[in-house]
């Protein structure tokens, strides 16, 4: 058995193990030693004709899909090495065979699945110049590529595995070049990584893979074909999928492929910024758009409502149409709430299907699609009253699959059990042979209790009784006092101390029967399952079309529900470069203040007279909030969403952009000014004229003048008309860059309105026409509760600079270990300060002279 093992195993050589014995799935060697670690399994040791026992570990059969679940979250690849006989039957050695692996990419367990997520597996096939990736869903049938050029480095292809968040990823043995940007990669997008041969890539192969999938001349094939990129990519998952799933996955039936172009472009950085599907702080759901967008009823709906977040649309006419469907479930609250009532009775039926395709399916769960298709009938009923060519159309492609339904209704009773090799299922008139033999067992009784009375006539004996156990069967029991009148034709099996059993040819005959027929009970109940399953599976693509029409209704519903909620407002999205909002508000922020109302304000940008827009003001006041709100309502808009405005006009925009915020990047080498540096290459490299940009703080990481010297050189570049022009929003503490207004056309000012209450300020949080060249830092850090000697002080020394009075001259300070005097702690905090060069000091050692400041202060009180 041991020798069996090590030959699977070396077949299998990066998975643990899982390998059957008995009722147990058995792990050894350093499996073993991974899996006890990992699943706080003991660990035992076996014989194995080695010197010392093999470590060793198992699971039970039975709850095996949690095991497998914990150890694919840990990035385990994890190989099911099933007795592919009856071990009663064998002749040899059980023969065993590995039936599947199972991947971080390719789990389809409930416990390793999130209802609202796609689990995808990417492939990703990439030489010098270009690369093609596709993406795998083997729990809902997904199946896309997309190409473009080789410019990994900067970040192109990390964004499209940042819109999807892969949990696997497999690439091309070529690809090792690029080891360390995968492995930067990793860190910010989780996934579990390996790289596979190039063969599995050859063009011919991947030709061979796709025509054989999805058939010669078939749409997907052509899709495929059209470029050798997401060809070969496709191919390879293909054959990853064929070598770790060994099932025909007839879920996924079509392949689609689609270009950059057709959606926006948000890039890592950006989407982290703009919290579209995830909060920077903790990757919660909850304080992103999805959050708060996400009324979904359905698990279907809520996974497409994450993927038309992470893709806005740029073609105007397809948003149109979702945004009219929207309107339409906004003034028709009693069809909404109809097909949303019906929704809710609908299950996973994408993910069911997946199971089906596994053999891994239930009479529970298949029962489960039954009542699904029921409540989709519901919904097909309720489309008759819709009106818009979107919702028409899918109205139109609703199928309740009653014939379906009725097969499964027919067959299973309401609530079968989990498991389908133990009866118990079959409702009594689907199958005329299993009703005949359960009225058998059904009579068993009766028969042994007509038995036992005969018996107790003929032999007189009155307390004569006919019991079963396991060893015997049925037999016949008589006391010790009466066994004198047992008959010859009973045959004795068994003395005990106060009686004796025997057994009779007539009740081995009657036994025989009710067993057998137990037994053949069980077999015709999985027979009939197995055929009821079957002519589902054969219904596979009908049945995820209606999926994928009802996760649509959803969203729809969903965004309609959100705008009735919050008060958003439909756009008006055309192909201008024009966005104008009207009492704009951040759909995030508004529904977490809870000390104060939300300050709405407008944005009006076009790529002429008001392309670039640099906002002053100071910290806290909302410059951020106004910035975001601006990206994040053009967002919701070209996903077909209501927007939290008044009025609004959207001109589709390509690609978003945002410069927010830095931190150390210590892993990849990067200080804060590099990676900021990065993002703007980025954004200077790769946004249009259609783009929207916004930049907050550039050139804060550095000393003041090279800080001040490179924005000022980012603003000309981005808003020359010839260069870039595109929409931007500009915020900075550099006032010297409100003189732009008036050097470069389109370049306008704007601050955040602030109202002054001797030395307290209230931030009004409204943007107004103009700069200002006050940064009310003194202020903010008397609000922030900075010591009010530290700020009185702070206010000398600002006037004293202002004067031109500062002087740069040291002068060593003595530390008295005890309290000093006022003029004292003066003398030491001016000499400290005229020891600042300020023309050299960076935000960040500011911070930390003010802390110095405070805490001498403090400490003399």
């Amino acid at each position: 058995m041991m020798k069996q093992y090590l030959q699977v195993k070396e077949q299998y050589k990066d998975c643990l193990l899982f390998f059957r014995l008995g009722d147990f799935y058995e792990m050894f060697f350093d499996d073993a030693l991974i899996a006890s670690k990992v699943l706080e399994l003991t660990l035992t040791g076996r014989n194995c004709g080695q010197e010392e026992k093999a470590p060793m570990c198992g699971v039970p059969y039975h709850s095996v899909q949690s095991y497998i679940a914990r150890l694919v979250k840990q990035g385990y690849k994890v190989a099911i090495c099933e007795q592919m006989e009856d071990p009663a039957l064998a002749k040899d050695i059980v023969k065993r065979d590995v039936v599947r692996v199972v991947t971080p990419g390719t789990a389809n367990l409930d416990m390793a699945l999130s209802d609202s997520t796609n689990n995808f597996l990417a492939c990703i096939y990439t030489d010098d110049e270009n690369f093609g990736i596709c993406f795998a869903d083997v729990s809902t049938g997904d199946f896309f590529a997309t190409y473009g050029r080789q410019d990994i480095a900067e970040g192109k292809m990390a964004n499209v595995i940042a819109c999807y968040k892969p949990t696997e990823i497999i690439v091309n043995q070529s690809a090792l070049k690029f080891e360390r940007i995968f492995a930067n990669l990793k860190k910010r997008c989780d996934f579990y990584l390996s790289y596979v041969p190039d063969e599995d890539f050859e063009l011919a192969d991947c030709e061979n893979r796709v025509r054989e999938k999805f058939g010669a001349y078939s749409e997907s094939e052509q899709a495929l074909g059209e470029n050798k990129y997401a060809l070969r990519a496709a191919g390879g998952a293909l054959k990853y999928l064929d070598d770790t799933q060994k099932v025909s996955l007839s879920n996924i039936s079509n392949a689609s492929v689609y270009n950059s172009s057709s959606f926006v472009e948000i890039d890592l950085s950006s989407r982290r910024n703009l919290e579209l599907t995830e909060t920077m702080r903790d990757k919660g759901k909850k304080g992103s758009l999805l959050g708060i967008l996400d009324k979904t009823s359905t698990s279907m709906g809520a996974r497409l409502l994450r993927k038309w977040i992470e893709q806005p649309l740029i073609n105007s006419d397809e948003i149109n149409m979702r945004l009219d469907a929207v309107e339409f479930f906004v003034k028709n609250i009693a069809v909404r709430s109809e097909a949303v009532k019906a929704l809710g009775g609908i299950g996973d039926i994408e993910r069911i299907m997946s199971k089906v395709v596994y053999g891994s399916v239930n009479a529970r769960e298949l029962v489960a699609l039954k009542n699904s298709l029921l409540f989709l009938s519901e919904i097909k009923q309720v489309s008759k009253d819709f009106e818009t060519p979107y919702l028409t159309r899918i109205a139109e492609s609703l199928d309740a699959a009653t014939d379906l339904y009725k097969l499964i209704n027919s067959a299973f009773v309401d609530d079968p059990p989990l498991t389908v090799r133990e009866g118990g299922m079959i409702k009594p008139g689907f199958d005329p042979e299993l009703d005949k033999i359960k009225d058998t067992v059904k009579n068993g009784a009766r028969i042994i209790a007509e038995i036992e009375a005969r018996e107790r006539e003929a032999t007189g004996v009155k307390n004569l009784k006919i019991s079963y156990n396991r060893v015997f069967g049925y037999y016949i029991e008589i006391t010790k006092s009466n066994i004198d009148k047992a008959p010859d034709r009973y045959i004795r099996k068994q003395t005990l101390t106060n009686c004796e059993r025997y057994i009779t040819e007539e009740l081995k005959d009657v036994e025989n029967t009710i067993l057998g027929a137990n037994e053949r009970v069980t077999a015709i109940e999985y027979d009939d399952f197995c055929a009821v399953r079957d002519a589902v599976s054969r219904n596979m693509d009908r049945i995820l079309l209606q999926a994928k029409l009802v996760a649509v209704i959803d969203v729809l519903s969903s965004f309609a529900l959100v705008a009735e909620s919050n008060g958003y407002v439909k756009p008006a999205v055309d192909d201008s470069d024009v966005i104008d909002i009207k009492n704009g508000r951040h759909p995030i922020v508004e529904k977490f203040l809870t000390d104060s109302l939300f300050v709405p304000n407008d944005t009006y940008l076009d790529t002429d007279k008001n392309r670039f827009a640099i906002i002053t003001g100071p910290n806290m006041a909302g410059k951020s909030t106004y910035m975001r709100q601006t990206a994040v309502i053009a967002v919701m808009a070209q996903i077909g969403s209501f927007v939290p405005a008044s009025e609004c006009r959207i001109g589709v925009v390509d690609k978003i952009f945002t410069r927010v915020g830095a931190s150390d990047d210590l892993a990849a080498g990067q200080s804060t000014f590099m990676v900021e540096m990065n993002e703007v290459a980025n954004i200077l490299n790769n946004s249009t004229k259609k783009s929207l940009l916004i930049l907050d703080e550039i050139g804060r990481g550095t000393s003041t003048f090279d800080g001040l010297s490179i924005a000022w050189a980012v603003v000309e570049y981005l808003s020359d008309k010839n260069l870039i022009g595109a929409k931007s929003l500009f915020a900075t503490h550099y006032h010297e860059l409100i003189a732009l207004e008036d050097e470069i056309d389109g370049v306008n000012n704007y601050s955040i309105a602030v109202k002054k209450h001797g030395d307290d300020i209230t931030f009004l949080r409204k943007i107004v026409k103009g700069g200002t060249d006050d940064s009310f830092g003194i202020e903010v850090a008397h609000l922030a509760g900075v010591p009010k000697k530290v700020v009185s002080r702070a206010k000398e020394i600002l006037a004293n600079i202002e004067k031109g009075e500062f002087s740069h001259e040291h002068k060593s300070i003595s530390y008295d270990a005890g309290k000093t005097s006022s003029e004292e702690i003066s003398n030491k905090v001016i000499g400290m300060i005229k020891n600042y060069d300020i023309s050299t000091l960076t935000p960040i050692e500011a911070l930390n002279e003010i802390y110095k400041l405070q805490k001498i202060v403090s400490e003399n009180e």
